[in-house]
């Protein structure tokens, strides 16, 4: 992640700040755009340094998406004024002059080199580094193994212990909320402090942050989209930006379906992120301003009304009827409010999971090497933390 100065940076206006971060956004996630909503409160200008797809594949392993799908899913986070593209792997001060940044942001989990060596290192030493709080609940890493596995235990489905992991889930059981069993295709938990996923909780004061806070305003053109938006991607972007343009003044409203019901459209172990995961991806995106949890399949008269939408737009994916087989749009329809749209950009969740199954093997040594570093990092700061203390300990007692 990177930050510059207002109006080009160089010469900026005195008293602004720029703050600047580095990494590689494969697989841009909510916890990504929470890091870059905490560094754009830290400065004034952001400018958000992405790696190509060569960096990623030395240093981490290969990336689910390709350099171009990245740069174009981090210039949609509304956090983002500015992306570098093909940023250097590791961070040093001659970039952040380069940029005429202030300072870096990272997150407080570690960022490692393929041999082992802190990337923020140089800038550390030299007081130019901020940190931010890591969002608990996600990493790539974890949403990996989530596909890897293909469970439905990720999500906020109503299971008993019987068919945690691969049955169907009862609806008649209670509610078993289980983030923590998929964070890795080796077993429950990851053994890393940084790459081990602990439980997300959803909070509102969460959802706030995220949201824009802004109601339609008169003159506004009110436009719904519902569906899924599961692992948010370059595909979705695509879209909600072609329904953005759809009008001078629009305001965009995304109704995401509750978890149990894209599981009836889609089956098997959708959706991958459950309905308060989902929740926050979309509302980072710049081209939406309210997000409806658990809207209705059917986009009906009560909705239509309550929201004063003036267009419906669904894409070029297939709609799927509702539970009693009737179109869920055929009120908008009636209305002469629905329009599809085309975004060009066929790329579906479906596709995404194709990728990571098809390249297993790669991706599974890929999460097992990670944190295999992070494990031996972690161990050394431990024992010089131990060293340090029994050494103040010793002088303590002379």
């Amino acid at each position: 992640m990177r930050g510059g100065r207002e109006g080009g940076r160089a010469g900026g206006q005195a008293g602004r700040q720029a703050g600047r971060q580095a990494t590689s956004y494969d697989m841009v996630h909510y916890g990504h755009s929470n890091q870059l909503r905490q560094a754009k409160a830290m400065g004034d200008y952001l400018i958000v340094g992405v790696h190509t797809d060569e960096e990623i594949s030395k240093h981490k392993g290969p990336p689910v998406f390709t350099q171009a799908e990245r740069y174009k899913m981090v210039r949609a986070i509304k956090w983002v004024d500015e992306i570098v593209e093909g940023a250097p792997y590791v961070t040093t001060l001659d970039t952040l002059d380069k940029y005429n940044s202030d300072f870096c942001v990272h997150g407080d989990d570690i960022t490692l080199t393929v041999d082992g060596k802190d990337t923020y290192a140089e800038v550390k030493r030299e007081g130019r580094y901020r940190e931010c709080r890591r969002t608990q609940g996600v990493s790539t890493t974890d949403l990996v193994g989530r596909m890897l596995l293909m469970t439905k235990t990720h999500h906020s489905n109503i299971v008993s212990t019987t068919h945690r992991a691969t049955g169907p889930f009862p609806l008649s059981s209670p509610p078993c909320y289980d983030y923590n069993s998929v964070s890795s295709p080796q077993g429950p938990k990851g053994h890393s402090p940084w790459t081990g996923v602990s439980q997300f909780l959803q909070t509102s004061q969460k959802i706030i942050q995220f949201a824009s806070g802004q109601e339609a305003q008169p003159g506004d053109t009110i436009i719904y989209v519902a569906g899924a938006f599961d692992l948010f991607h370059i595909g979705h972007v695509d879209f909600l930006e072609t329904v953005y343009k759809q009008a001078e003044r629009p305001y965009v409203i995304v109704g995401l379906h509750f978890d149990q019901e894209v599981n009836r459209y889609k089956g098997k172990n959708y959706p991958i992120m459950n309905i308060h995961e989902r929740t926050l991806s979309v509302l980072a995106c710049r081209y939406v301003s309210e997000v409806v949890i658990g809207a209705p399949y059917a986009v009906g008269k009560d909705l239509l009304d309550h929201f004063k939408v003036d267009l419906v737009c669904h894409g070029k994916t297939e709609v799927f009827p509702d539970r009693d087989t009737a179109d869920p749009y055929a009120e908008p329809k009636k209305r002469g409010i629905f329009r599809t749209v085309d975004s060009g950009n066929g790329l579906t969740t479906d596709d995404i999971v194709q990728r990571i199954i098809k390249n297993r093997l790669l991706f599974e040594a890929r999460n097992q090497k990670k944190e295999a570093k992070e494990i031996a990092v972690f161990e050394a700061m431990k024992s010089q933390a131990e060293g340090e203390q029994a050494g103040d300990t010793a002088q303590a007692a002379q």
